[in-house]
């Protein structure tokens, strides 16, 4: 095997290894928020309301939920499934900013799917959410829905 094919497998085997999402951990607080995969469960068995919108290139748009004290997750499901544009998403808690997270975060094209957790509890109150049109070709349709 020649250099080249051994550098490409060696490569290869290395992205293979490495997890393509991380955790992370913000310095305000100690959430830690992570792509949220299959979240359905006792703790979070519906998502409502779901709201639906639209962007534009350059836009901004914001949403609010309220967080209960005692709550130690909430998952936060932003969706419009085309992954030809890319949003943004910056969740505003009460005592820090999240984010912004973009579309290959959770790496599934066309959404930005979070748990957000702190074993101590979420801050409660009001929690932001801001929808960037970051790449967006004419008019993107979406759904934000939180538990």
């Amino acid at each position: 095997m020649n250099f080249c094919k051994t550098a490409m497998v060696i490569m290869i085997v290395a992205a293979l290894l490495v997890p393509a999402v991380a955790a992370q951990e913000t310095e305000n607080h100690g959430y830690v928020v992570t792509p949220a995969g299959d979240t359905i469960s006792k703790e979070n068995p519906l998502f409502a309301p779901m709201t639906a919108g639209s962007i534009a290139q350059g836009e901004t748009n914001w949403y609010s939920t309220y967080v209960p004290a005692g709550k130690t997750e909430l998952i936060v499901d932003l969706n419009w499934g085309d992954s030809s544009d890319s949003l943004r998403l910056t969740v505003h808690a009460p005592d820090s900013v999240l984010g912004p997270y973009y579309d290959a975060y959770d790496g599934v094209n066309g959404r930005i799917y979070l748990r957000i957790k702190d074993s101590a509890g979420l801050s409660p109150g009001t929690w932001w959410f801001e929808i960037y049109g970051d790449k967006v070709t004419g008019i993107e349709d979406y759904t934000i829905v939180t538990s």
